[in-house]
């Protein structure tokens, strides 16, 4: 029998010529919602990408990232110049040629390597002070642009600086691009940090020159070209190997008055010896008649060792070293101390953020196999009873979009149904002839009501409306039922406090991969799930694909909202706050046919996380509801909010962190700990594959699933909050089905 409403959306019939036809409120809706969207998935994505960028930036700053820990020693330098090699500490190359200057007598150019360190160099800096000595520091670009305050304060307090590349690797094991981009990097490093450049350079692991060696020389050739100034020592404190303050100062002190560039470290490890020792070698060296300055003062009171003139050209020393930035390199290097403050403070707090995530979900793992085991303990115990057996006939509500694909798998599953039961089929506005094929089937009980395309809540209020009977169940059009799911489903309705029940969705078409995919979530995620919030009386969802509920509660509820995507989640919420109790049936089974895509299952998981987002700021004030019908706002939101929204945004991360190390750490020791996680996972999943009475082989595509999969999961949710942030509606929408599955469908 069919039962029209009013109005009745005539029968589509072909357009006429030469016109097309109009497109209906729902494609419209659905266009709107595309051209909305897929700026928010760009966004999504770069917002991913964005933070991968700042792992990267923090990595590559403690050279995790392109780190070299290469240190050449040992070969020949029989491509060096002679005069080099025997020659003072300071290299230039003024006109081309290569010319050394050393430090004149009865002075010193006290340099320091490896800075600025926040603990030592304000303390090595405190003493240059109080002594009124000058300091040359050589300084690694990353800490440059980790502690740029440091540096600010060293250039203002009369020191000199100079470029110990970026990451201190040795160079001479580095391409000329990379030498490049060490020096220029560093650079940048110093004009964001005070506002200036510099000439001067310090290559890592070097010491005198007669320590250079045909690998090294090219690299000093090429920036002695560009015009940089290399600086090497005449004597090393040697305060790294922490020998004793005594030796320090012993192993800095130059022989027979002569001048020296004398080596300390202010930062690469602990330097309390140095900082001890500082003070006394500069008094040491003052009684001796020594007189500190830096390098550009050594060499503007000396005259070449071999007697060439000096790059200024008139023989009078080396202009200073310091050059003001400006421009782009300015600019530039703000942009770069920028970023790496972002870097500094992201990156600590993502991993504090983790490290909270991870025992939380670790802890979620737990909680769910010990209640899930009490939950089927409980209900399958001999003794538990629901109340006496519900046989009363039930009204089953069947909302139907263009479903002609599954319509008739639908309605003979239900006609086979082995409790008694009315079936409403409303069609809402389908263009493919679903009401025909329902109302051609001549099965018993069927009604068919049709009426204007509206969406799902509004054809499932209509059903609720002519419904006959005080209990009904919602399905899908596109799911099917086994004899005795109905019977099992409305059971709990003998305990009067029970207002809804969710029964077991499985997936029907299984045997794709993307299909064995969403099994596995299913049984695990979504099932597993349930029976946990069933015992805390906090259910969130009662799946689309198969509830039952008391028509007096829908009602009481204010009937199936249009107001989120998720009318499933947003109306389980309204009936706890209502005060009614909401369970899970596990022996009623429903076989749904989930996305063949990629591109569907995308549409399908947005509409859900989105939805379920929508639902819980739509009850926010269930937060402060009093009594029972608060007590999803005290258990079920702070769950739902953490395992739904907060961990699962931060497990993308997650996963970059773990390829992050995997690339750059320790790669064992990233496999180890993610094969620890995925075994956690394993076994969970075994758990629930165990009390669903699945087969186990299925298990075998969830390593795959944690690689593949499961990336699409996270990015559907962060395209999800993206939205959420920035507004946004979609419509009920329609996924492609193919009718494959059938009762029982892929139960093997």
């Amino acid at each position: 029998m069919t039962t029209p409403t009013t109005p009745t959306t005539p029968p589509a019939g072909p357009p006429a010529r030469g016109r097309r036809r109009a497109p209906s409120r729902m494609e419209r809706a659905a266009g709107r919602a595309a051209a909305l969207q897929r700026p928010r998935v760009l966004l999504a994505l770069l917002l991913l990408l964005a933070l991968t960028c700042v792992m990267l930036l923090d990595g590559y700053l403690r050279a995790e990232v392109g780190g070299d820990q290469r240190v050449r020693t040992g070969a020949s330098a029989s491509d060096v110049p002679e005069d080099v090699l025997d020659g003072g500490p300071i290299l230039s190359f003024p006109g081309g040629q290569a010319t050394t200057v050393s430090v004149p007598d009865k002075t010193i150019v006290l340099t320091f390597d490896d800075g600025p360190d926040p603990t030592w160099t304000p303390q090595v800096l405190d003493i240059l002070e109080k002594y009124d000595v000058p300091g040359t520091f050589f300084l690694v670009g990353s800490m440059v642009s980790r502690h740029p305050g440091i540096v600010r304060d060293m250039v203002e307090q009369g020191n000199e600086v100079g470029v110990h590349t970026f990451t201190h690797v040795d160079l001479s094991y580095q391409s000329q691009a990379r030498v490049t981009r060490e020096i220029e990097q560093t650079q940048l490093a110093l004009a964001g940090a005070a506002g200036i450049t510099t000439t001067l350079f310090r290559a890592p692991y070097s010491s005198q020159t007669d320590a250079i060696d045909d690998y090294s020389w090219p690299v000093y050739e090429s920036l002695g070209q560009d015009g940089y100034t290399s600086v090497f020592i005449d004597t090393d404190s040697d305060d790294w190997k922490r020998p004793g303050v005594s030796k320090i100062v012993e192993w800095a002190t130059p022989e027979d008055g002569e001048g020296a560039s004398v080596l300390f470290h202010d930062a690469g490890g602990e330097r309390s010896q140095t900082i001890e020792a500082l003070p006394k070698y500069i008094e040491k060296m003052k009684a001796k008649g020594y007189t500190f300055t830096t390098v550009s003062g050594a060499t503007a009171e000396q005259r070449p060792a071999s007697g060439a003139p000096d790059s200024t050209g008139s023989g009078d020393g080396l202009q200073a070293a310091h050059h003001e930035a400006t421009g782009a390199t300015l600019y530039e290097g703000k942009a770069l101390i920028a970023a790496v403050a972002v870097a500094e403070w992201t990156v600590p707090a993502l991993s504090a953020g983790l490290v909270i995530v991870g025992v939380a979900v670790m802890g979620r793992f737990a909680l769910m196999l010990v209640l899930a085991r009490r939950h089927h303990r409980r209900r399958n115990g001999r003794r538990f009873g629901w109340g006496p057996p519900v046989t009363g006939p039930v009204s089953v509500i069947v909302p139907a979009y263009n479903e002609k694909e599954c319509i008739e798998a639908t309605l003979r599953s239900l006609a086979r149904s082995s409790h008694p039961i009315e079936i409403i089929v409303v069609d809402d506005g389908s263009t493919d002839g679903t009401a025909d094929i329902a109302e051609s089937l001549g099965l018993p009980g069927v009604r068919v009501v049709r009426q204007a395309n509206a969406g799902k809540p509004a054809a499932l209020n209509n059903g609720v409306r002519h419904a006959r009977y005080d209990i009904v169940v919602m399905m899908d059009g596109d799911t099917v039922f086994e004899p005795d799911t109905v019977r099992h489903l409305v059971q709990p309705f003998a305990d009067p406090s029970v207002g809804a029940v969710a029964g077991n969705a499985k997936v029907g078409n299984r045997r794709t991969l993307i299909g064995a995919w969403q099994h596995i979530e299913y049984v695990m995620g979504f099932n597993l799930d349930r029976r946990m919030y069933d015992l805390l009386r906090c259910m969130p969802t009662i799946p689309g694909a198969i509830g039952a509920f008391r028509r007096e509660a829908v009602l009481q509820a204010g009937g199936m909202s249009d107001d989120t995507l998720a009318e499933d989640t947003d109306i389980t919420i309204a009936l706890h706050r209502a005060g009614w109790r909401v369970v899970y049936e596990e022996h009623a089974r429903a076989w749904t046919e989930a996305p063949g895509s990629l591109g569907q299952l995308w549409s399908q998981r947005y509409r859900w996380s989105y939805g379920t987002m929508q639902a819980l700021w739509k009850h926010r004030r269930s937060l402060t509801d009093k009594g029972p019908s608060g007590r999803f706002g005290r258990v079920g939101m702070p769950l739902v909010v953490l395992f739904q929204v907060v961990t699962p945004l931060f497990a993308p991360l997650i996963d970059v962190f773990t390829l992050y190390s995997m690339l750059f750490v320790d790669f064992r020791a990233a496999l180890l700990a993610w094969l620890a996680v995925l075994g956690v996972q394993l076994v969970c999943a075994a758990y629930a594959f165990r009390l669903d009475r699945e087969k186990y082989r299925y298990l075998l595509m969830m390593p795959l699933q944690q690689l593949a999969y499961r990336q699409m999961m996270y990015l559907v949710l962060i395209h999800s909050c993206v939205t959420a942030l920035t507004g946004g509606r979609l419509r009920w929408q329609k996924l492609k089905r193919t009718g494959e599955v059938g009762t029982g469908a892929g139960a093997g």
